[in-house]
Formats: structure tokens, C-alpha cells, sequence
């Protein structure tokens, strides 16, 4: 396996009840290394612009209400076969479903507010990557 980048999230309801360092350890305990990493609030229209994809879905407006609610922490984690272990240490998007372990099954409360978001390929995460931070922005 190669040495990847992923993007993730740590969102409003895990920022608005304090489990930042508590994710953030998950994601190093599992030996993913956070290479960037800042805490911002999304206005209406970048949360519109990043969810871009699910805009004819029906929970797109619900989606970026709840990702401006509160500040989020954006983050690049780096390791071998970052994309799939951030996944695992994620867990399944419902927590009920969700490993012992995960995140979510600890942490989420909700499937809508389930706590991080992690990116699903190598395209999407460049592109989620490119989205919030600059090449400046991105030690190794």
C-alpha cells in the first residue's frame, strides 16, 4: 500500500461538544498523521458549494444549515491507505450500524449528525483537499 491523503471533518456536533482531541487521537491512534489541520465557520455559501453534489437531493438544505451551525475543523490526514482507514475508523454513516470503536458508534448522535466526514476516493479527496487549504497550508 502508498503512502495517501484524505480529507475530513470534524463537524459541528463534535465541535460544539468539545471532541475535537478526541477524534483528532482516534485518527492518530490509527496511525493516520494530521498534516493540516484549522478550525473555520462555513458561511451559506461554501457549505452550498462544497455539498454542491447532493444539491437535487432532499436533505441538501437541512445538510448546509447543519454545517454552518458551528465551527468545524477541516483536516488532511496522511498515512498508508488513508482513504480506507479513515473510513474505518469512521465507521458506518448510521452510528447504530457503526463498530465498537468508531467514532461514530462513540461519538454520533444522529445519522444526519454523525460527527466527521471523510472522503470516499482519491478524486474526491484531492478535490476536498484543494477546497480548503493551499499548498502553503500542507507540511509533510
Amino acid at each position: 500500500m502508498a503512502i495517501q491523503r484524505t480529507f475530513s471533518i470534524i463537524k459541528p456536533d463534535a465541535t460544539k461538544r468539545n471532541l475535537t482531541g478526541k477524534i483528532a487521537a482516534k485518527f492518530e491512534e490509527a496511525g493516520l498523521r494530521i498534516v493540516a489541520s484549522k478550525r473555520i465557520q462555513l458561511t451559506l455559501a461554501q457549505a452550498q458549494a462544497f455539498y454542491g453534489v447532493h444539491a437535487e437531493r432532499p436533505f441538501f438544505g437541512e445538510l448546509c444549515e447543519f454545517m454552518i451551525s458551528e465551527p468545524i475543523v477541516v483536516q488532511v490526514l496522511e498515512g498508508e491507505d488513508a482513504i480506507a482507514k479513515n473510513r474505518e475508523v469512521m465507521g458506518a454513516t448510521n452510528p447504530a450500524d457503526a463498530a465498537d470503536g468508531t467514532i461514530r458508534k462513540e461519538f454520533a448522535l444522529s445519522i444526519g449528525e454523525n460527527s466527521v466526514h471523510g472522503s470516499d476516493a482519491p478524486e474526491t479527496a484531492a478535490e476536498e483537499i484543494a477546497f480548503f487549504f493551499s499548498g502553503l497550508e500542507l507540511v509533510g
